[in-house]
């Protein structure tokens, strides 16, 4: 039980310690020697978190948006009005995904297990704009406001703000919540 808790929060430091190099640089490039190499440990001990670097790769993304969510979560609680929530929620987001480089999301969009995971995110995004909309204004139609959030939120996934406006995904969300509140402010 020991050794499977010691390897246990080896793995989890490993990813952790992943993370920001996947976000900087993306992943496409590097081999499991590299990554090895970068986390000064053995390929056999990348080889015990993960099949093959494509598993390891989906560990890394499944972690980064899982952490995300927690924290994006947690900073939720020092929000003080339902309205605020809202741009808590969509500013949190912002944060977390401000060091994600283009070629992560490069690689992101390039891998369909990545991807996935990506739109999942953004799919469960949506629907909490949904649920803080509709706590922030109940006469609002919260579906149609998360059902244009999420549209966004998957133009922003796939690339097409960035190259309509040429904000990366970060400033993109920041300013979905400028939109989002504006409107529902405007409406009172």
């Amino acid at each position: 039980m020991t050794e499977q808790r010691g390897a246990t929060a080896r793995t989890s430091t490993l990813l952790g310690e992943l993370i920001p190099v996947i976000l900087a640089e993306g992943f496409s490039d590097l081999s499991m020697a590299d990554v090895a190499r970068r986390l000064r440990c053995s390929k056999s001990t990348l080889y015990g978190i993960a099949a093959s670097k494509e598993q390891l790769l989906i560990a890394v993304v499944r972690t980064f948006f899982r952490d995300a969510t927690d924290r994006v979560e947690a900073s939720l609680a020092r929000a003080a009005t339902p309205m605020d929530r809202i741009r808590v929620y969509l500013g949190a987001i912002s944060v977390e995904l401000a060091p994600a480089s283009p070629a992560f999301f490069a690689d992101v969009q390039a891998f369909a297990p990545a991807r996935e995971i990506y739109r999942d995110n953004t799919r469960a995004a949506a629907d909490r704009v949904r649920q803080l909309v509709a706590d922030a204004d109940p006469s609002a139609d919260a579906r149609f406001v998360a059902a244009v959030a999420g549209q966004v939120m998957q133009s922003i996934h796939r690339g097409d703000i960035a190259a309509a406006t040429g904000l990366d995904d970060s400033a993109a969300y920041r300013s979905l919540a400028e939109l989002i509140v504006a409107g529902l402010s405007s409406s009172h």
